[in-house]
């Protein structure tokens, strides 16, 4: 018979990880990894399974994952996070794929909760994470937010709200900006170590293209206020990251004709940008023939005579 065991990596996260345990009920075994939290972190997870180890803590996950991989004895691995629970229908499908045992891993889609909604565009949907897996199958690389190695032949779930691992994402801006400060320095840190020399046209384009690239390429508008809160919050995170860069690399300065045409450039280059989308996004959100025409139209003679 198959055995299914799910792994999970936790830090001071007792207010999520029994929601998170108890929709595991249908895996054979569960591996809890803890790095020294000093909640009931442990207390929770002990009422749930005896596979309790701990580990060091570090500043990112993936450090951890194979560890906990490797304690795991099932023939399929479910990987997944303490804010993060298996909806019914999804444990399901899990169980039919280990049984059938056609595929050597699973992309799942995630549906995530921002500050209270779900989020349905803004580059966070659907959000596909490879999760499941046979065991041997995927590895995670030391770097934050890699993407795992995969062996073998793979499956990509449909993007459904029954097929997704429920993610409550952020709850506050106060822990978005927690997350932020925390990530943005290992960010900086990567740049830096990857040889990257800050570049003042840099702290402009960036925020401002991640911006843009949520808000309108991402469709962000549809998700009304909270697509512009989240895009504006993305676009920050970006911004940091650089000044850390900027911070790191000794404060050095841009000054007179040098720095205005530095910004002249760069916003003029982003204000395009902006207006293409702007009317892009009146053209989708507009049923008639002749409203995108002449929205099209707009575009391009604004973006012409911002040149």
């Amino acid at each position: 018979m198959v055995k299914i065991s799910a792994v999970i990596n936790t830090r001071n996260e007792g207010s999520l990880l029994e929601d998170c345990l108890k929709s595991l009920k249908f895996c054979d075994e569960i591996v809890v990894v803890d790095m020294e939290s000093d909640d009931n972190s442990r207390e929770i997870a002990y009422k749930h399974t005896h596979n309790v180890f701990m580990h060091k803590p570090l500043d990112w996950v993936e450090l951890a994952r194979n560890f906990g991989i490797a304690k795991a004895t099932g023939d399929w691995i479910l990987i997944i996070d303490p804010d993060e629970t298996i909806p019914h229908s999804l444990c399901a499908k899990l169980i039919e794929i280990a049984d059938e045992g056609k595929y050597d891993f699973v992309r799942i889609p995630r549906k995530n909760t921002v500050f209270g909604e779900w989020v349905k565009y803004s580059r966070w949907w659907p959000d596909y994470n490879v999760r499941f897996f046979k065991k041997g199958k995927v590895e995670w690389q030391d770097i934050i937010h890699s993407i795992p190695v995969t062996y073998g032949e793979g499956l990509t779930l449909d993007a459904k709200e029954d097929l997704s691992i429920g993610h409550l994402r952020y709850t506050t801006i106060d822990q978005y900006l927690a997350h932020m400060l925390r990530y943005t320095k290992i960010q900086a840190d990567e740049l830096i170590k990857d040889g990257y020399q800050f570049n003042f046209a840099d702290i402009l384009s960036r925020p401002i293209g991640e911006f843009l690239s949520r808000f309108f390429a991402g469709e962000g508008y549809k998700d009304g206020f909270h697509g512009l809160a989240i895009s504006l919050l993305q676009g920050f995170s970006f911004a940091i990251v650089y000044l850390r860069v900027w911070q790191e690399q000794g404060f050095k300065t841009q000054k007179g004709n040098s720095f205005y045409q530095t910004w002249l450039s760069t916003t003029g280059s982003k204000a395009r940008e902006f207006t293409y989308w702007q009317f892009t996004m009146l053209m989708h959100l507009t049923d008639s023939k002749l409203k995108r025409f002449l929205y099209k139209l707009k575009r391009k003679i604004s973006t012409i005579s911002l040149r």
